[in-house]
């Protein structure tokens, strides 16, 4: 069965379906370095991190809308998240997307790519290499983020 939007190619006497939909490998991650440009100029700062995350320390004017919640069962997907962002941006805004260390930021753009928006990039080390960068101010950075189990040790 071919579903509307894929479309079957022949390759080696296999049949092999093409769709459109973007993966992790689709999303362009930027350093702290570039991304602070890009906000300089036309790109607004998503922050996809929890509100307690967000409410320790962030980006003066970034848009908070969590990607997960933390519940009794552990992280789900916020089932919101796609809706609450088309509420404040428009599917051709430039977005740098960061979470804590880069994982959910680069989940979140993989659902915003595929929802149709075409100016996405995940922050390289999320809001946590950020603040190893200075950006944040001049607080020690244990009182600025988030201990996270999950950030990578080249970071």
């Amino acid at each position: 069965m071919i579903h509307e939007g894929t479309r079957q190619e022949r390759r080696s006497g296999f049949f092999m379906e093409e769709t459109n939909t973007k993966t992790a490998e689709d999303v362009e991650t930027v350093d702290v370095y570039t991304a602070k440009g890009l906000l300089s100029v036309d790109h607004r700062y998503l922050d996809v991190r929890t509100n307690e995350e967000f409410a320790k320390s962030h980006f003066e004017d970034a848009l908070n809308i969590p990607y997960m919640f933390k519940t009794d069962e552990g992280r789900v997907v916020n089932p919101d998240f796609l809706s609450q962002v088309a509420s404040v941006c428009k599917k051709d805004e430039h977005l740098i997307v960061a979470c804590n260390a880069g994982g959910r930021g680069s989940r979140a753009c993989v659902d915003l790519l595929n929802a149709g928006y075409q100016h996405v990039a995940n922050m390289g080390g999320g809001y946590s290499a950020w603040v190893d960068s200075g950006f944040a101010g001049d607080k020690p950075p244990e009182e600025l983020k988030i201990a996270c189990k999950f950030r990578p040790n080249d970071n």
